[in-house]
């Protein structure tokens, strides 16, 4: 019996032949679809679009193309032309099949690797268009090229159909219709907003193409259309848009050098964050890269000596630092080079080390050129940047005087803070409540081994319009960094950071969404690397109890609330105050309920209660509903589009009212959980 056992497991162990999966064409696309296009969510279903819109960039930026066409349509599916040279159709000399063929059915085949193709091109790997088909049910290929059109479908990738020509054309170009699978993806429905806000960026970024948008699904009508003849110098007005400029002439430069384009443009505001984007062959490099470096040391050179050359520095004063010079700017750095290297398929670094000398010469040169021939706008930028300095050495003053070393290593923690046994970061949780009412609850209801509460008085203070001095001056700022154990600003460390998990929970009210916004803000603005690295999350508590007798549901939308009501034939009944309903049990910590503000109703022996605010919850019922790993919801927090974020921030949270004003005017129709 041994013996047997011995041979089962020397079988089971075995490492041959036999044991390698060999995935042909596209299978290997579809069986590890993340490794393509990052994931199966709602950013890797708009990738499917972008992978094939750079195409048609690809071919404006060779000079062969002028303007691309999207369009949403019905039943999930999606149309992208451009009025390129079109995909070639005759046979390829290895595969023995069509080039196009070829193109929409092979892993990194494509006109991106050898002479002749594309200088310049987005779509590093070769892999766009074929993984678009491999993950879309169905694929169709029109190519206008001779003076025919040709066309070829597919199914999951693989061809089903020859190409053939269906006729006449007039001009060249290529269209391509997909549909993509529903069976991969998690969400599976293009958002409008998105397609937009990143078909205008791509506008942008490539000066004199037309890209022009349609939604035609449902005869929803929406399209936009896109041109933009000054390039990245029109994306800095867009972006600056709400925000008082410094400056009164943008910077822009573009040359090129060693093979190498640099199109660099910047303008300083009066704000006091930076916002900064780079890209290579129009692909967004969230961490920045070799031509991001490049800027930044040109910059910081060039404004020392401009402010030394012109009496702004004297001989005793220290020379500003890159963070001081990039206190208030808006810039955008854009390079475009035939072979780039990049960190992953997300392209989210450039690693070209040859482009940083290029982009610093290109870029300080012209800087020199435009302070010299600007000074009014030279002084702005230089009187912006001394009291940005200013400012830094009364933060640092203000962050030795706060941020103490033992107070890092948990010696001197926020006394408001309850903590959890657990040292271990990576199971560690912090939630961070609204008020001592709901801090009780929190805190009897919770897991005191893995969870921490840290209740906050108040609202606290909008970091959009405040220095780092002043924050840490705000005594709930100040327990809030002390008890995350990261610091802030320049001496930020996330390896010091005390949970792996930070949850905003905060009542569904008016004051709750505030003080979330409040706090995201926060977050968004001075600890960007805890929300890129997953670790700012928001508690979504219930805002119903249905119980009908011994039977209890929590409901956490009024969607659920419509289905329940229409469950048990109540969906006529107004909600009614009925203290009496509820059995809420009263807890000293977490205060009595305010019975004003619980609204049930009562029909039929069904109870049903709605929560106006987290201490109206005993912490049983925080725990089973908002707390518990095993039933709880929340909701991750991240940001996909930077630029649209920093927008919304800014409208909501800055100093100017008319951007504001127009932006509530403009969605006040759209709210759905407005608290009245």
């Amino acid at each position: 019996m041994a013996k047997e056992n011995l041979k089962k497991a020397a079988k089971s162990n075995a490492y041959g032949a036999d044991q390698i999966t060999v995935l042909e064409g596209l299978d290997p696309v579809r069986k590890r679809p993340g490794m393509y296009i990052g994931n199966t969510a709602s950013a890797g279903l708009h990738h499917l679009i972008w992978e094939v819109v750079d195409n048609g960039i690809d071919e404006a930026m060779a000079g062969h193309a002028d303007t691309i066409e999207v369009r949403l349509l019905p039943e999930g599916k999606v149309s992208v032309s451009d009025n390129g040279r079109g995909i070639p159709v005759d046979t390829h000399k290895v595969t023995k099949k069509s080039a196009l063929e070829t193109v929409m059915t092979t892993l990194h085949a494509g006109g991106k690797f050898g002479d002749g193709g594309y200088k310049v091109s987005g779509g590093l790997h070769g892999v766009g268009v074929s993984v678009v088909n491999a993950l879309s049910i169905w694929m169709r290929t029109e190519v206008r090229r001779e003076g025919k059109l040709w066309a070829q479908e597919y199914k999951c990738g693989k061809a089903v159909s020859a190409v053939k020509a269906i006729g006449k054309a007039t001009g060249t170009g290529t269209t391509q219709f997909f549909l993509p699978d529903k069976s991969i993806f998690s969400v599976t429905e293009f958002d409008w907003d998105i397609v937009v806000e990143h078909l205008r960026q791509q506008a942008y970024l490539t000066k004199g193409i037309k890209i022009n948008i349609f939604d035609d699904r449902d005869d929803r009508g929406n399209s936009y259309k896109y041109y933009f003849e000054g390039g990245i110098a029109s994306y800095i007005k867009h972006l600056n848009k709400n925000n008082e400029a410094k400056q009164e002439k943008v910077f822009y430069v573009n040359k090129e050098k060693e093979g190498i384009n640099v199109e660099v443009s910047f303008q300083y505001t009066t704000d006091f964050r930076e916002i900064m984007y780079a890209f290579a062959n129009n692909i967004y490099n969230p961490e920045g890269g070799s031509h991001l470096v490049g800027f930044k040391a040109a910059l910081t050179r060039v404004l020392n000596k401009y402010a030394r050359k012109n009496n702004f520095l004297k001989e005793k004063d220290q020379n500003l630092t890159s963070d001081d010079v990039r206190e208030g700017l808006t810039a955008i750095v854009s390079v475009k080079l035939p072979d780039p290297q990049f960190e992953g398929q997300t392209k989210a670094k450039l690693g070209n080390v040859e482009v940083r000398p290029v982009v610093e010469s290109i870029f300080g040169d012209a800087l020199e050129i435009f302070l010299e021939e600007n000074p009014r706008d030279a002084k702005e930028i230089l009187s912006k940047c001394l009291l940005a300095a200013q400012a830094r050495m009364a933060a640092r003053s203000a962050r030795e005087t706060v941020l103490r070393k033992g107070a890092l290593e948990g010696l001197t923690l926020p006394g408001k803070l309850s903590d959890c046994s657990s040292r271990d970061p990576k199971e560690s949780e912090i939630y961070i409540v609204e008020g001592d009412s709901a801090g009780g609850s929190a805190k009897q209801g919770r897991d005191r081994r893995f969870q921490a509460i840290l209740p906050l008085r108040g609202k606290i203070l909008n970091v959009e319009r405040a220095r780092l001095d002043k924050m840490l001056a705000n005594n709930e700022i100040k327990s809030l960094i002390i008890a995350l154990g990261t610091n802030i600003g320049e001496q930020f460390n996330i390896e010091n950071l005390r949970y792996d998990r930070i949850i905003i929970m905060t009542d569904a009210d008016v004051d709750g969404a505030h003080i979330r916004t409040l706090l995201l803000t926060l977050f968004y603005r001075h600890f960007p690397e805890l929300v890129k690295s997953g670790h700012i999350y928001v508690a979504q508590p219930p805002l119903f109890r249905v119980q009908r007798g011994k039977e209890v549901e929590y409901v956490y939308n009024e969607a659920e609330l419509e289905k329940i009501k229409k469950k048990y034939g109540i969906e006529d009944v107004d909600l009614l105050v009925n203290p009496e309903a509820g059995e809420k049990e009263e807890d000293e910590e977490a205060g009595e309920t305010d019975e004003e503000e619980l609204k049930v109703v009562k029909t039929a022996k069904i109870n049903m209660q709605r929560y106006k605010g987290l201490g109206e919850m005993n912490p049983t019922q925080l725990w089973d509903t908002t707390m518990n790993p095993e039933t709880r919801l929340m909701k991750i927090v991240t940001v996909d589009e930077a630029a649209k974020a920093d927008e919304v921030f800014e409208i909501l949270m800055g100093a100017e009212v008319a951007p504001r004003k127009k932006f509530i005017q403009t969605h006040a129709k759209s709210v759905q959980n407005l608290d009245i």
